[in-house]
């Protein structure tokens, strides 16, 4: 099977809701899922692509993971390969969450031990990404030493900006240190969105971070000022994940939209559930006290955390190749793919290790799931399964 190629919707959508019933661990986990189906299994693009999409999309604010996807998914099959790759990723866990939002309890799924054996599958998965990229993306000491350099740098200065100043870094000591400066080996690609709908989603981007706080404040529109909180959420946070949490309890907790008893179960089935950690808001859309709520309200808010996503995917695209092709861009980008190296290795750490792996039993079934996918080659999906079967007998023997 040759690399790259073009696809439809339809089977854009149906890979995707794979990976939304299977992708257990957060974004940092999506990506090596993400390579693993969409590289290593169905060659729709190379290592070299897979990695200056990954760079592009942990560069811009919003869901890493679920940018990945769409931009993935667009070069496949266009703007409605984009979207269904999106509505593949997103809609089961959103739907898990509105329903659970629709019969909240209080009870909290944090402490479960299958939820904790999913954590462990989750540093299997990264540990897997990891070390794929890096065998790739640093294959000189120049390199090997701004991944190992970007991955002390995140650990020692935890901070949502510090994953956007570790790339911009990368890139200025790409330009200045790195000497391979071989054109791409792909061959050109036309955007599938063109340069004025580019420009335009941008403007669109920036105008709506104005207009609904604005309007909100104008109109004194709870409703309104709900979604502006939400959308800003989305747009405004570096990283993705759990980053975003502080900021939707700052838009829907503080201002008695939300209790903090709901918004703590709702976190905590968050965990429970495969897809984007995004999908909280949905549980948040559907509790919340402004109207509409339920099903309504969920979906609302769900559409209001991604719609930033793709106005900077689509709006970024189009110039993306233009900007490959660049000696200097290329070089730079080396050195930003080599610190993308590093953030995975820093978030393998924190918080994957540190939040799962609390015992020698806990780090013996991540080191076996790590076995598992790496030498007897087990499809992840088996993997999560048997890591959450262990982490309900750890529960009940070891703890």
């Amino acid at each position: 099977m040759t690399v790259g190629g073009r696809g439809s919707a339809l089977e854009v959508l149906s890979v995707a809701l794979h990976l939304g019933l299977t992708s257990f661990g957060g974004p940092i986990a999506h990506i090596g899922y993400f390579r693993r189906e969409y590289v290593e299994r169905r060659r729709w693009l190379d290592e070299a692509q897979f990695a200056d999409f990954v760079a592009l999309c942990q560069s811009l604010p919003g869901p890493a993971s679920s940018e990945l996807g769409i931009c993935i998914g667009t070069r496949r099959a266009g703007m409605r390969g984009g979207l269904a790759a999106w509505l593949g990723f997103t809609v089961p866990s959103a739907a898990a969450l509105i329903v659970l939002g629709l019969y909240a309890s209080a009870s909290d799924l944090s402490s479960a031990g299958w939820v904790h054996g999913l954590k462990l599958a989750a540093v299997a998965v990264v540990a897997q990404a990891v070390l794929g990229m890096a065998r790739t993306l640093t294959p000189d000491w120049t390199r090997r030493a701004l991944a190992v350099a970007a991955l002390v740098v995140a650990l020692l200065v935890v901070s949502p900006l510090t994953q956007l100043a570790v790339i911009a870094g990368g890139a200025l000591l790409g330009l200045l240190l790195i000497r391979q400066t071989a054109a791409p080996t792909t061959p050109d690609e036309t955007s599938p969105v063109s340069r004025r709908l580019g420009v335009a989603a941008l403007a669109l981007f920036f105008a709506l971070l104005v207009v609904l706080p604005l309007g909100a404040q104008l109109a004194s529109s709870p409703a309104l000022n709900f979604v502006g909180g939400i959308y800003s959420s989305g747009a405004l946070v570096f990283g993705g994940g759990h980053v975003v949490l502080p900021l939707l309890h700052a838009t829907t907790v503080d201002p008695g939209f939300v209790s903090q008893d709901q918004f703590l179960a709702g976190y905590g089935a968050a965990q429970a559930v495969p897809g984007p950690l995004f999908t909280f808001a949905a549980f948040l859309g559907t509790v919340s006290k402004v109207s509409p709520a339920g099903i309504a309200g969920g979906t609302m808010a769900l559409a209001a955390i991604f719609l930033p996503a793709f106005l900077l995917i689509w709006g970024t695209l189009p110039f993306w190749h233009d900007l490959r092709r660049s000696v200097s861009f290329r070089r730079a980008l080396s050195g930003t793919n080599a610190a993308v190296v590093g953030l995975l290795g820093a978030a393998l750490y924190t918080p994957v290790w540190t939040s799962a792996v609390g015992s020698w039993i806990d780090a013996a079934i991540a080191a076996a799931a790590f076995g598992l996918l790496v030498a007897a080659r087990v499809p992840p999906i088996a993997v999560v399964v048997l890591c959450a079967i262990a982490g309900v007998i750890v529960g009940t023997s070891w703890r």
